[in-house]
């Protein structure tokens, strides 16, 4: 057999990675959006590198739209087969696809009002039909069953711990009486999370393909992140009488967020000034957290103790309409405004951002991991000017950063998640999900940890397994 990465391959979004059977049976390891990639964004999201007729079976990690994104397309263009998953990341994933559908009419519909003479018309990568579709072939497989694919193929899930739903992936594919035993890391998420259980231990895998994506960073802030949010509010709202816009991913980031503010309000530090939650997605996301409770860590469970609704507090207001939203950049009064999405790539905090970035009273404040070219990525970085729906504007506003609210394992949660593993039993690590030059600092650590085999495939290159 072999396998073919034709996404996250020394970047971080688009998910894909191609397991060939001798028999010519294929199984899809996720199939995501490739996002912030600047201009060459819209070609790799139109080029899957395989055909999608020809995919038997997709395993699906977890909900995020760089993981999930592009199934619609892939059903548009012909693959029919089940889609396996928890039954957490398929509620998330229903409705994370059909916003990327409703984004993208929107995006579409806003660029094509707006072109520059001689460019073209631009289309949508799928529509919500196809998302409806997308749906109907998901199957669920509940974390740690042992579930057989077909004769010859067994899937088993362990709670990555990332985000609700999300998954290690561990197939055991038996070809010519022998079995090899292949782990997909997903995502892994941090060993003490806010609202999260730890990422499980595993068995012992011949071949690892290993997510990167902060594999030579530490996620330490020097405060508590409650603290740096309350300093950060109050000098905004309170000294400077500004706004704080927060870019953060619908799914986790934005529910971590709010259990942070709940948790300053429950001992008496929540800055009194209006919060609002700018997303209809991230409301529906933080419904379905509520409504799956297991997989809380004990913490957020004493806290249930006394507070019934942890993500709710004075001063918060989910807002819906687009007019609604459209109101809060023209009202001037200092406010907290949460919005997707977490690269500020797209959705209605990218005209938060617009609205607010040349005022230096106003600050807006990064939560999460953001593509280099991606606009949070941009100003991550220092630039003084940056594009926004094709027109440029001065960065006036204070850019700040919470580095500890990433959802993703820094490198020494990353090495604790393969602590599990013999590595000398490991054939081959691949990494994925990471800027090449982290992945290389990452593939010298593991080396050292005794992983002698690590690998950093190319976009769409193909490695035989034995």
């Amino acid at each position: 057999m072999n396998i073919a990465f034709h996404g996250a391959a020394r970047t971080v979004t688009g998910s894909k990675h191609l397991i060939t059977l001798k028999n010519d049976t294929q199984i899809l390891l996720d199939c995501g959006l490739f996002q912030g990639m600047g201009r060459v964004t819209d070609k790799l999201n139109d080029y899957f590198g395989f055909d999608a007729k020809k995919v038997t079976y997709l395993v699906l990690s977890h909900a995020h739209i760089d993981h999930c994104g592009l199934l619609p397309k892939l059903v548009a263009e012909g693959f029919e087969g089940k889609i396996f998953c928890t039954s957490a990341t398929m509620d998330l994933a229903r409705i994370l696809m059909m916003d990327s559908a409703k984004i993208q009419m929107q995006d579409t519909e806003y660029a094509n009002r707006h072109l520059h003479h001689g460019e073209e018309m631009e289309e949508p990568l799928y529509t919500e039909e196809d998302v409806i579709k997308t749906v109907s072939q998901m199957k669920i497989v509940e974390y740690e069953e042992d579930f057989e694919i077909e004769p010859g193929i067994q899937l088993k899930f362990t709670d990555a711990g990332h985000i609700l739903g999300s998954a290690a992936v561990h197939l055991s594919i038996t070809e010519d009486g022998k079995p090899t035993r292949i782990t997909f890391s997903g995502d892994v998420g941090r060993y003490g999370d806010l609202l999260l259980k730890s990422p499980q231990q595993f068995d012992q895998a011949d071949y690892i393909l290993m997510e990167s994506t902060y594999g030579d960073s530490l996620h330490k802030d020097l405060d508590p992140i409650e603290n740096m949010l309350m300093e950060i509010i109050n000098n905004t709202c309170k000294v400077k009488k500004g706004k704080v816009i927060i870019p953060a991913f619908a799914v986790g980031r934005t529910q971590e967020l709010l259990y942070a503010l709940n948790d300053l309000e429950l001992k008496g530090k929540l800055p009194d000034v209006p919060y609002y939650v700018d997303s209809p997605l991230s409301s529906k996301a933080t419904e379905i957290l509520k409504n799956h409770p297991e997989v809380y860590n004990n913490g957020v469970k004493e806290t249930l103790k006394v507070d019934h609704d942890v993500f709710n507090f004075k001063g918060l207001r989910f807002i819906e309409s687009v007019e609604e939203s459209k109101a809060l950049n023209a009202d001037p009064r200092p406010c907290v405004i949460i919005s997707a999405s977490g690269m500020a790539e797209a959705g209605r905090v990218k005209h938060h951002i617009r609205n607010n970035i040349s005022n230096q009273k106003n600050t807006i404040l990064m939560v999460g991991y953001c593509e280099p070219n991606s606009l949070g990525g941009r100003l991550l970085a220092g630039q003084k000017v940056v594009e926004i729906f094709r027109d440029d504007y001065e960065v006036k506003a204070e850019v700040r950063s919470i580095k500890s609210m990433s959802a993703h394992g820094d490198y020494e949660d990353l090495l604790h998640f393969l602590s599990c593993q013999d590595p000398a039993k490991v054939k081959q690590l691949f990494l994925v999900h990471g800027e090449y030059d982290v992945q290389q600092h990452f593939a010298t650590r593991l080396k050292d940890t005794g992983f002698k085999h690590v690998a950093i495939p190319e976009y769409h290159q193909v490695f035989e397994i034995e």
